[in-house]
């Protein structure tokens, strides 16, 4: 019979052995207790659903989508979970969208289990615990100069997204629906804002810095 005060825990991660693990831990921590598992984004939106865990240890690379989309999924309809982003490797600006996302906790794989173990007590009592190296990470993100086009409106995305696929301003206003006179001045606010000399300049800028993904628009 289940311990009503045991800490249901899943496990979200693409590689067999480190699901195997962690689970290994959850089943000898007599306070813990599993509560599904999952090897990509969606799965792990289904088996949380179903199975309703008080803490989830979530792979931030997965093979369909990260984990961070997982996470903003599950905390949109399950706001009292709590989640631990568990990670390899950090990228730029991955601990701050983890947070965002509503993740309790930023921890690397290469944690001890007893160490995790705590982490996912300290996440059931909603006390975040953060690597060294996510430390890090905030501390320079506080230092690190914006990155270009983070003032862009929401508007200002979509025309820039259309400058990306080479429409001219009469183009992108039949596509938004509004008037060239409309496009000019967002197009200037977006040359403006990406200290962009010209259109070229522009979208040049915004697949350097990713504010556009490339992949929609190959």
């Amino acid at each position: 019979m289940e311990n009503k005060r045991s800490i249901r825990v899943m496990v979200v991660d693409d590689h067999d052995i480190v699901r195997d693990g962690i689970n290994l831990m959850i089943d000898t921590s007599e306070d813990f207790v599993r509560a599904g598992e999952a090897k990509n984004a969606e799965m792990a939106i289904l088996v949380c659903d179903k199975e309703q865990p008080d803490v989830i240890l979530m792979d931030l690379v997965l093979p369909d989508n990260d984990g961070i989309y997982a996470t903003k999924e599950i905390l949109r309809k399950h706001p009292d979970t709590r989640v631990i982003a568990l990670t390899t490797f950090n990228t730029d600006g991955m601990v701050e969208r983890a947070l965002k996302a509503g993740a309790t906790s930023y921890l690397k794989k290469n944690i001890s289990l007893s160490d995790l173990a705590d982490a996912i007590r300290a996440a059931y009592e909603g006390k975040p615990t953060l690597s060294p190296e996510a430390t890090q990470e905030l501390i320079a993100a506080t230092v690190r100069p914006p990155k270009p086009g983070h003032d862009l409106t929401s508007r200002e995305n979509e025309v820039l997204e259309l400058l990306v696929e080479g429409l001219n301003n009469k183009q992108i206003a039949d596509r938004l629906v509004i008037s060239p006179a409309t496009v000019k001045h967002h197009v200037s606010g977006v040359l403006s804002k990406l200290q962009a000399n010209n259109r070229a300049e522009a979208v040049a800028i915004a697949m350097e810095y990713g504010i556009i993904d490339v992949a929609n628009h190959s």
